[in-house]
């Protein structure tokens, strides 16, 4: 008689995608690591090829979700929870917030929710002893968890106590609640497009905003979408399309990018018929760029390097233009990129601050007469953008600001600042589905230099 063969047994579906965030979340939560090098790049998870693009789609949004309401999963967690979250198993952990966030956040039937957070505990050593526990805290949270949200819903959870101390300081509270609830909202998909945005916004089922930009709530890979293969269209924030266009008419002028990459800036500038250089100094992050640029067929220079120190030595006669997208703590972004307001510190203002005070004190000497300085960054904190250009202009008596009108972005009188800089909010832009409304915080200041 042949061999009797057995079938191999198979795992659970989706259990493969909720061990993965698992292991992403302990990175973000527990090692400091962010979401990027997690997900993209030498770095990322080594699973991550294994997973089907639903599994893969599913494993981002669980992620993403849990980022975006920890403070609030945290709290109905705690008051289900009579020793509080266990803090010897990061898998117990991470298992309970995976599946309260499944429960009260997605439409992700419960008993799925607890049963495949018991599996992801029980498979894991130091967990294991936790899984009765995961199994009674979950049910429980089925029955009980959304009165425990509505609770504390005005007490804005998700934003660290330091931001929105910072954010009620500099903008008033009612905004900064405005800006917590936000950065709640998953995003929407930000396109630029090379022409025709009206065409776009209707191939992508999307629409065309009052800055040009297309936005659409189309999911799944970018790659896929009309256009991308062709190079008709980037994906960037329709706040960070904003910058390169303060520079006005390009054509024929001789333009440095510095912090350049990905890229969005670079293929603005390059589209709009500008001598560009692009420099990063990064080679991962250059490269990324380069590949971008082919896609679109822009061609731009590229120098790998410390943007301040290539200033120093490539400036010659000087630049007709100087993009500065400044290294920052990046909390405007956060819609996006929901692991910065848990892994950004107060304490690291100062040391970006005193980086973007160099690039900007370099950038004097690398100017023509005559020629614009873009600042931008894309940070709510007043240091790394209103406070850095009133301190910049007092030191610098050679730069002057040149200020932005309302009719250069498209009348938008309410993101141009008293002094003529512009500053958007995650909370501006609202729309009637909040999946279409907002965008990143940016500052951004436009200089010339007189002589």
């Amino acid at each position: 008689m042949p061999p009797q063969r057995f079938a191999l047994p198979t795992e659970a579906p989706g259990l493969a995608a909720r061990r993965i965030a698992a292991d992403i979340l302990d990175g973000v939560l527990h090692k400091h690591r962010t979401l990027d090098e997690q997900l993209d790049g030498p770095a990322a998870h080594p699973a991550l090829k294994s997973l089907s693009d639903r599994d893969r789609a599913l494993m981002r949004r669980l992620v993403a979700t849990i980022l975006r309401r920890l403070g609030t999963l945290g709290h109905v967690l705690s008051r289900l929870l009579d020793r509080g979250i266990p803090t010897d198993a990061p898998r117990a952990q991470s298992a309970l917030l995976i599946g309260a966030a499944q429960i009260l956040r997605m439409d992700v039937p419960d008993h799925a929710a607890v049963d495949l957070s018991v599996r992801l505990v029980q498979s894991d050593r130091r967990a294991a002893k936790y899984a009765g526990l995961v199994n009674a805290v979950l049910r429980r949270c089925a029955r009980e968890g959304q009165p425990l949200i509505d609770e504390v819903k005005s007490k804005n959870l998700d934003v660290a106590p330091w931001l929105l101390a910072r954010w009620s300081a500099h903008y008033g509270e009612a905004t900064a609640s405005d800006i917590a609830t936000a950065i709640g909202q998953e995003p929407s998909l930000d396109i630029t497009v090379k022409s025709d945005s009206e065409q776009w916004a209707t191939r992508l089922h999307g629409e065309t905003l009052p800055t040009g930009s297309v936005r659409t709530l189309l999911q799944g890979s970018v790659t896929m979408l009309p256009g991308f293969s062709e190079g008709q269209w980037w994906v960037q924030d329709a706040a960070a399309a904003l910058p390169a266009r303060l520079f006005g008419d390009l054509a024929d002028k001789n333009i440095v990018d510095l912090c350049a990459a990905p890229g969005g800036k670079t293929a603005q500038l390059v589209h709009g018929k500008a001598r560009v250089t692009a420099v990063d100094r990064s080679p991962a992050r250059m490269a990324r760029l380069r590949d971008n640029l082919a896609r679109l067929s822009l061609d731009a220079k590229f120098a790998v390097a410390d943007g301040a120190e290539w200033l120093g030595q490539n400036h010659g006669e000087g630049f007709d233009g100087i993009l500065i997208d400044a290294p920052c703590t990046s909390t405007g972004t956060i819609r996006r990129h929901p692991d910065i307001g848990w892994l950004r510190q107060e304490s690291d203002i100062a040391p970006l601050a005193a980086a973007q005070k160099r690039l900007l004190q370099k950038a004097v000497a690398a100017l023509k007469p005559g020629g614009m300085l873009v600042y931008c960054t894309c940070s709510l904190e007043p240091e790394e953008g209103e406070l850095a250009i009133s301190e910049f202009l007092k030191s610098e008596a050679e730069m002057q600001r040149l200020p932005i009108g309302a009719e250069e972005v498209a009348g938008l009188s309410e993101i141009v600042t008293a002094e003529g800089d512009l500053r958007t909010l995650p909370c501006h832009f609202p729309h009637q589905d909040p999946r279409l409304g907002g965008l990143d915080g940016f500052y951004a200041a436009r200089l010339v230099r007189r002589h």
